[in-house]
């Protein structure tokens, strides 16, 4: 079956239904009652089921009309919000944007690129949550995440990647000199650990294998921490060990406030990506944003 012929009195079935009135219908279609009667009987016989009772004084709807009545009503809705954005794509970027980032990358290098273009386009408001645990965009409303690493359950949603930065394992001065620095893998088990902290989730470390191949080690959890930046404080401060992206380490490793340690087993790179919502794909300013941050992703300004 071809799509015309899917569609084909769709429209005509929804407004006799609306009115419960081939008349009606008739008028605000500008057609004549009799072309309304024919193309609902001819949606009907394709379907192969009833829409709507027919009398000499009403139309009802039978149980097959309503059902099929609220499907075409939601498609419908879609079709014409998909046609407004599609026509706004050129108008200006406004509106109220939802974005959830990762906390500390948030801050240090997310928000200067969304200051910017926020300045670019006076009409777009940003609300910007940040946080280290991985939401739902669609249960909590949001029109686009930022998210590292592979993205999973991404049913309903698109997917986008921004960039790619490396992941490092970091300790201070102080600490390798009271402790040491590790030289295998197995070594990062004899020592303290600063890790992520997720609720039933536990915080594994990427390494790189000698044939470039990545797997995960689990770290002892001596210190866990909920958010990214006092991860890196604290392994600043010599309490051990830390894996964290290079964006947010790259400033202390050149100050000397932090080492790397065990370069021959990491730099395994992540992915940065945008995530969003099917239903929020023509949204003006979603796809706006999105091509800014994929730009700035090009010119190495999300991390390395």
């Amino acid at each position: 079956m071809t799509q015309p012929a899917q569609l084909d009195g769709i429209i005509t079935f929804v407004q006799a239904a609306k009115f419960l009135s081939f008349t009606a219908a008739a008028d605000q279609l500008g057609i004549t009652k009799s072309a309304v009667g024919k193309s609902v009987a001819r949606l009907e016989e394709r379907l192969g089921t009833k829409l709507l009772h027919r009398s000499t004084r009403k139309l009802t709807l039978t149980p097959d009309g309503e059902a099929y009545l609220a499907s075409c009503r939601h498609a419908l809705e879609e079709i014409s919000s998909a046609e407004t954005a599609l026509l706004a794509k050129n108008q200006q970027i406004a509106g109220r944007l939802r974005i959830d980032a990762p906390a500390a990358w948030g801050r240090q290098i997310l928000l200067p690129v969304l200051a910017r273009i926020a300045r670019q386009n006076p009409g777009l408001s940003l609300s910007l949550s940040l946080t280290d645990r991985i939401i739902d965009p669609v249960e909590e409303n949001v029109d686009l995440a930022i998210r590292f690493g592979e993205t999973k359950d991404t049913s309903g949603l698109i997917t986008r990647k921004l960039a790619e930065q490396r992941a490092l394992i970091v300790a201070s001065p102080d600490y390798i000199s009271q402790r040491g620095a590790p030289d295998t893998v197995e070594d990062i088990q004899k020592h303290e650990c600063i890790v992520g902290f997720r609720r039933d989730i536990p915080t594994t470390w990427r390494i790189k294998a000698g044939d470039g191949s990545i797997f995960r080690v689990t770290p002892p959890a001596s210190h866990e921490i909920g958010d990214g930046a006092a991860i890196v404080d604290a392994a600043v401060a010599g309490l051990g060990l830390a894996q964290m992206p290079s964006s947010l380490l790259v400033e202390h490793i050149k100050s000397g406030r932090l080492t790397p340690v065990l370069q021959q087993f990491t730099g395994a790179k992540i992915d940065i990506s945008a995530v969003w919502p099917a239903t929020r794909h023509l949204l003006p300013r979603v796809r706006h944003v999105v091509e800014a941050l994929a730009e700035e992703g090009r010119r190495g300004h999300l991390g390395t």
